[in-house]
């Protein structure tokens, strides 16, 4: 069973920086596509970044220029630095990890940044 632990989150004024980690369990890591997406409150949740399995990496328009995905094959582990953020960045930031024959969601981790 695929396991997706996200962590990093926390509260951060504008202008700083955060870096999410999502750890994943499992052989799927570099299988697939792995993807961060945010939810704000009231919103949908929405897509901010993700990396194929040939290392192909997009952004959101509304985070190119800020943030960057990375990953690590050894540590099975994903990572999303986050920098110059704005109050608009708040929300929960899920790690989702999906290919052929499957798809799998992390919990979230909180991001809030104060204005």
């Amino acid at each position: 069973q695929v396991q997706l632990v996200e962590s990093g989150g926390g509260l951060v004024q504008a202008g700083g920086s955060l870096r999410l980690s999502c750890a994943v369990s499992g052989s799927i890591f570099s299988a697939g596509v792995m993807a961060w997406y945010r939810q704000a409150p009231g919103k949908e949740r929405g897509f901010v970044a993700h990396i194929t399995r040939d290392d192909s990496i997009s952004y959101a328009a509304s985070v190119e220029g800020r943030f960057t995905l990375s990953r690590d094959n050894a540590r099975n582990t994903m990572y999303l630095q986050m920098n110059s953020l704005k109050p608009e960045d708040t929300g929960v930031y899920y790690c989702r990890s999906y290919g052929s024959g499957y798809e799998a969601w992390g919990q979230g981790t909180q991001v809030t940044v104060s204005s």
